[in-house]
């Protein structure tokens, strides 16, 4: 038994590269055909880089996103006269802003949005060509479309965010600006417009299903880790025909809660809870500002918060652009 290994490291046995299967799709002259090894990708994965396989879906993916990714970085070396120095510096906070709101869904000038619509739809365009390679390939190698369904669930939000909900709101200025201090600023902002965020009960949900994804993912890993010696993390084998890893796990399990799930049903419930964090977080972004305009006052008006009118001798809450006002009783 391997006594040595701990949670950090991991066994890497070194061959001949793995080129895969040729099946009737006859791939192998359309992928490809250079391997190498990594010792610091063999950490914390396979060792082996390549072969891999575009296909013209990943061609497009490719060269669109490219030309976002230019497109966004440009505009913000713009904002920074063109110095390497400042833009590094600035990086965190320099933002493509989305179009101004007196222009709502028509095609703004380039310096006041227009360069935020090209290059969103370029983006769209390169992360559904991706999700149809995804599709794709899955589709060659006789597997499910449980990845191209879980990336689909990813780019709901994604879609909600950018495309689904300025449409219904009817302005481009709602969807959310390129930037990593600007996003995070578009996200406090958003919650603080529409009552506080945290009483739209699909956020709560979404946020279960991801602290539930952390739990099932570290419990799944943390068991497979523990039983690797006995051959666990060959999970397939162990699934049609159940050894000692798994015999372990599961009274492992049994004993701590009770209960175990299968090799097979982790998958199963960890791959459900991922799915549905993105799906719900996304009903509740597009509910918001076409259906609910304070989450807070909804939150209230269906007993789901306390009611501090009451509390403290408030006659009303008011709302005034979003931002929630007191007027005082007698």
């Amino acid at each position: 038994m391997p006594e040595y290994q701990n949670i950090f490291t991991q066994v890497q046995v070194q061959g001949p590269a793995e080129l895969g299967v040729d099946n009737e799709n006859n791939l192998t002259e359309e992928r490809t055909t250079g391997t190498g090894f990594s010792q610091l990708i063999g950490w914390i994965g396979n060792a082996q880089l390549g072969p891999i396989y575009l296909g013209w879906f990943g061609i497009i993916s490719l060269v669109t996103g490219t030309l976002w990714f230019n497109i966004v970085g440009f505009n913000m070396l713009s904002q920074v006269g063109y110095s390497i120095p400042e833009f590094i510096r600035q990086l965190f906070w320099l933002a493509l802003e989305p179009p101004s709101p007196e222009y709502g869904l028509r095609m703004p000038p380039l310096d006041d949005g227009g360069w935020f619509i090209i290059a969103s739809f370029f983006l769209l365009v390169s992360v559904i060509s991706w999700w149809l390679r995804s599709y794709q390939l899955a589709e060659m190698h006789k597997m499910g479309k449980h990845v191209a369904w879980a990336f689909a669930a990813a780019i709901w939000l994604f879609l909600v965010l950018g495309l689904f909900r300025p449409i219904l709101m009817g302005s481009w200025s709602e969807a959310v600006p390129y930037g990593i201090f600007p996003h995070l600023d578009w996200t406090t902002a958003f919650s603080i417009r529409y009552g506080n965020l945290y009483y739209n009960p699909f956020h709560a949900l979404s946020i279960v299903f991801l602290y539930g994804s952390v739990l099932l993912f570290a419990m799944h890993g943390a068991t497979i880790l523990a039983v690797t010696r006995f051959g666990g993390d060959r999970e397939l084998e162990q699934i049609y025909d159940r050894g000692t890893a798994s015999e372990r796990a599961g009274l492992f399990w049994r004993w701590t809660m009770g209960f175990n799930a299968t090799m097979e049903g982790i998958h199963r419930w960890a791959w459900w809870f991922a799915v549905l964090t993105p799906i719900t977080g996304g009903i509740g972004i597009l509910l918001t500002g076409t259906v609910v305009d304070n989450w807070f006052l909804w939150a209230v008006e269906h007993n789901f918060a306390p009611d501090y009118t009451q509390d403290y001798g408030y006659e009303a809450y008011t709302t005034y652009d979003g931002f929630l006002g007191r007027e005082e009783g007698n």
